[in-house]
């Protein structure tokens, strides 16, 4: 009897036909559901202004229910059993993979922005490039800082650059902004360990070195585009330099001199034979947001100012970003090349992103603080610190994750699927355009991406499509998710209030700089995927 138990088939669990289902079935109704869900997804967030973490958690719930998953299948049962919560199952498998790496990413942005690498960068970059190319600069900058840090973050510490540069030339200062923005837009689209390529890649199961190679391939010929155009659009439309954030500027340097002044003189040592005060202590760092660092110094006999610290070379700045990305790749394509081996199972331990990001964060631990005079305690202020506006991205990224799962157990991504199918368009073009779409109409990036990645992951399952193909439909989702910044996109305000541009005239550089790197980037992804 047993045996023919065994034998016997697991009957297929019925399709859904609950919630709206039971006024329209089959494909329509699915479609219609998602639909709808999406429209309340956009009402929530533009009109009722609700948190965009709880319009997808509510729409997730409110799009299963309406396709006739049952309340067990969306949350458990309290008696443990077999079911598993469909939300929680959604929410603990991205954030499982996604919220080590953005963590340990946010803490070591945070190291190297206090401690003054991303001021030593665009300096040796400026007198590289000299005044002439200083727009080049201001961009390699942009680019390059973008990598460990957050957009707005990027904007913070490198904006007293520009002002400086621009008054400095007497030209408009869009001329120096729009190539530095244009660099952390791009990083922070296209690469990790920002949250928007990172989350993607989780949902579609895609390694990261892959994405890391595809952003470059897709982001470089994508930000030269935007620097063409950001050189037009800074000769043909003059802005100055906002005053009050020079004078706020030089104020706050000001205030952070004299507070290090304060500090070195109240740990200054007794006086030796020669009447010399020294200090032999270490200062504490500086909490985040001041741009500098602090180290041990000698404190002058007088009530003369201690000097400055010295910033940190931009070898080990370089040393610093470049770790863990070159780890992460010999990781990924090791797999390829390599048959299965000790050294193998070494190169991938080191460069799996977990281990690359830690070991890229204790070189910054050491290099920048502990090296430089820093107390643990200050290492440790800064690393807490910087984590704070991370759980609402985390949030937003696992809530995207549930309403993906929803949309795969309730059937309406196998309908989409279909459907989208049936169009003839190309997967790749899709992804941009339903991310174009909802970038536009809600304005968040990290929504739009996790959203869109949520609706294509399903259209993609069973295609047999390879890791690069799969990392190139992820730069067209990061593409379309950056297109057309406006009035309701947060950093649009960033831009036109930290470089007092007028909002007309944001709209004349900051939308369209990001819709051409966008559009650049998205074709290069598109070209790229006929042949991979």
């Amino acid at each position: 009897m047993s045996s023919l138990l065994a034998a016997t088939p697991t009957p297929e669990a019925p399709p859904h036909t609950g919630g709206l289902l039971l006024l329209m079935d089959g494909t329509a109704g699915l479609l219609t559901v998602a639909a709808l869900g999406i429209v309340l997804l956009l009402v929530l967030i533009i009109k009722v202004r609700l948190q965009p973490f709880v319009a997808l958690l509510a729409v997730s719930i409110a799009v299963g229910l309406s396709a006739g998953l049952s309340v067990t299948e969306l949350f458990g049962t309290v008696q443990r059993s077999t079911s598993v919560s469909m939300i929680e199952s959604g929410m603990g498998g991205i954030l499982g993979h996604v919220a080590i790496i953005i963590g340990l990413g946010t803490m070591l942005g945070a190291i190297l922005e206090v401690s003054g690498g991303a001021e030593a960068l665009s300096a040796r970059l400026l007198n590289l490039f000299g005044e002439k190319r200083a727009p080049l600069a201001m961009g390699l900058t942009g680019l390059i800082f973008g990598i460990p840090v957050f957009f707005d973050v990027g904007i913070f510490v490198l904006a007293p650059i520009v002002y400086a540069a621009a008054k400095r030339s007497g030209k408009s200062i869009l001329l120096y902004c729009m190539p530095l923005l244009a660099g952390l837009s791009m990083t922070h689209a296209f690469l990790p360990p920002h949250p928007g390529p990172v989350a993607a890649a989780g949902l579609f199961k895609v390694d990261l070195g892959w994405v890391i190679l595809m952003g470059v391939i897709v982001g470089i010929p994508a930000v030269l585009a935007a620097w063409a155009y950001a050189a037009w659009i800074g000769k043909r439309l003059f802005v100055p330099v906002p005053q009050d954030m020079v004078e706020a500027a030089d104020e706050a340097k000001a205030a952070v001199a004299a507070e290090r002044a304060a500090r070195r003189a109240a740990v200054g040592g007794p006086r030796d034979g020669a009447g010399t005060a020294t200090a032999t202590g270490k200062s504490t760092g500086p909490g985040p947001g001041t741009g500098t660092g602090s180290g041990s110094v000698a404190v002058a006999d007088g009530p003369s100012e201690a000097p400055a610290e010295q910033p940190p070379a931009l070898s080990t700045v370089f040393l610093i970003i470049g770790t863990p990305l070159l780890l992460i790749l010999a990781a990924t394509f090791s797999s390829i090349a390599l048959d299965p081996s000790t050294f193998r199972s070494v190169i991938e331990f080191f460069g799996h992103p977990f281990v690359a990001l830690t070991i890229a964060l204790l070189m910054a631990y050491y290099l920048l603080g502990i090296r430089r005079g820093w107390s643990r305690k200050s290492l440790e202020t800064v690393s807490t610190a910087s984590l704070k506006p991370v759980g609402n991205i985390l949030l937003v990224v696992g809530a995207g994750g549930v309403f993906g799962a929803v949309l795969k157990g309730s059937g309406i991504a196998d309908a989409l699927a279909d459907t989208f199918n049936d169009v003839g368009l190309p997967i790749i073009v899709l992804a941009w355009l339903i991310s174009v779409v909802l970038r536009v109409a809600q304005g968040s990036a990290t929504v739009a991406i996790v959203t869109t990645a949520g609706i294509v992951v399903p259209l993609v399952e069973g295609q047999d499509l390879s890791q690069a193909h799969l990392a190139l439909i992820i730069m067209a989702i990061s593409a379309g998710s950056i297109f057309a910044s406006h009035v309701n996109d947060g950093g649009f305000w960033i831009v036109a209030k930290y470089f007092g541009i007028s909002e007309r005239d944001t709209l004349k550089s900051w939308t369209v700089l990001e819709t051409v790197l966008s559009v650049a980037g998205f074709a290069v992804a598109a070209l790229l995927s006929i042949f991979i």
